[in-house]
Order: C-alpha cells, then sequence, then structure tokens
C-alpha cells in the first residue's frame, strides 16, 4: 500500500482538521481525539485502514462510504448499537471492534442489536470482538461469514465460543496488524 499516512494522536480540538489532500491518504489512525464526530473521514475515499480509539458518533453510516476499506479497528464505540453499516465495507478483509480493555476486565460490555450485519461483508477474513456483543451473545451468525478464517471474542459464554470454533473451521487467534504499526 502507498501514499499517505494520516495520524491524529490525543487532538484536544473538538472539530476534526481539513486534510489538506484527501484523495491521497491511504491509512489513518485516530487515537483518543477529543472530535465531537468522525464524520469528515468519509471524504478519505482511498482510505484502506482505519485505526480508530474512541469513537463518538451514534451511527457508523458514514463509515460504510469508505468503499476501499480492507482494515478497521475501532476501540471504545459507547454510543454504537447498531453494525448494518458495516455491510457496505464490501473489501473489509479485517474488523476489530472493542471497549475499552479496562471495561473488558470489568466485564463491561457495549450490546449491539445483532451479528448479522457482519454476514454481508463477502470478503471478512478475520474478526475481533471483545466486549462487543448481542443481547443472545450468540456466534451463530458469523457461521454465514464464508471466508471467516480467524475470530476472537470475549465476553461470550464459553460452550458458545467452543461451540462456535467446533463446529467451524475458524482459528482462535488475533487479527494481522495494519501496514503502518
Amino acid at each position: 500500500m502507498s501514499g499517505v499516512h494520516l495520524e491524529l494522536i490525543r487532538d484536544p480540538s473538538r472539530h476534526f482538521p481539513q486534510v489538506a489532500e484527501p484523495d491521497s491518504v491511504r491509512s489513518a489512525k485516530v487515537w483518543f481525539c477529543k472530535y465531537t464526530n468522525l464524520a469528515p473521514l468519509a471524504e478519505l475515499r482511498n482510505l484502506e485502514e482505519l485505526v480508530i480509539a474512541h469513537f463518538p458518533d451514534e451511527s457508523f453510516e458514514f463509515l460504510g462510504r469508505l468503499e476501499k476499506l480492507r482494515f478497521l479497528s475501532v476501540m471504545h464505540m459507547p454510543m454504537i448499537c447498531d453494525l448494518a453499516p458495516l455491510a457496505e465495507l464490501t473489501q473489509l478483509t479485517s474488523l476489530s471492534l472493542s471497549t475499552l480493555p479496562s471495561w473488558d476486565a470489568s466485564r463491561k460490555t457495549t450490546t449491539i442489536k445483532s451479528l448479522e450485519p457482519l454476514v454481508a461483508i463477502p470478503v471478512l477474513a478475520h474478526l475481533e470482538l471483545f466486549g462487543i456483543c448481542p443481547p443472545d451473545k450468540s456466534l451463530v451468525p458469523l457461521e454465514g461469514c464464508k471466508d471467516l478464517r480467524t475470530a476472537r471474542v470475549s465476553q461470550y459464554p464459553r460452550a458458545e465460543t467452543n461451540r462456535f470454533y467446533a463446529g467451524t473451521k475458524v482459528g482462535d487467534r488475533f487479527n494481522p496488524e495494519p501496514s503502518f504499526s
């Protein structure tokens, strides 16, 4: 992957900065910034890899417009309850969604409506769900992800994770790292 990497770390500004040449950005890291929303990321139309720590928005809708996105990692998304917009990311091969590590340690979760939208991502191969659970805490919908090779989850019942791994060819391994890490 060639192109520009955008890195925004602990920016105290409330507004996402203007990006001079948005079409040149291929990867981005937005790490614990104080932005009130991340919707301007949708202007980075050629973005292939995105890592976010603290997602302030109530919806992933604008991320669904990032048609070239292959790698997405979002940590701490307390306002998100619907993964449906992610189904638009047809090039996505690696997805990691997680609560803060302190939440995971205290067994606090973010409740989402369903894992079903992930089935619509045709090339999803690697998945991490740390503390991101539907109300029934079932992994059954993921059995419809035909290209899924690895998955790592937390805060699901042990019997459910054992059933999932035993009934699929999915490996219990962490996702690959982004190319810029």
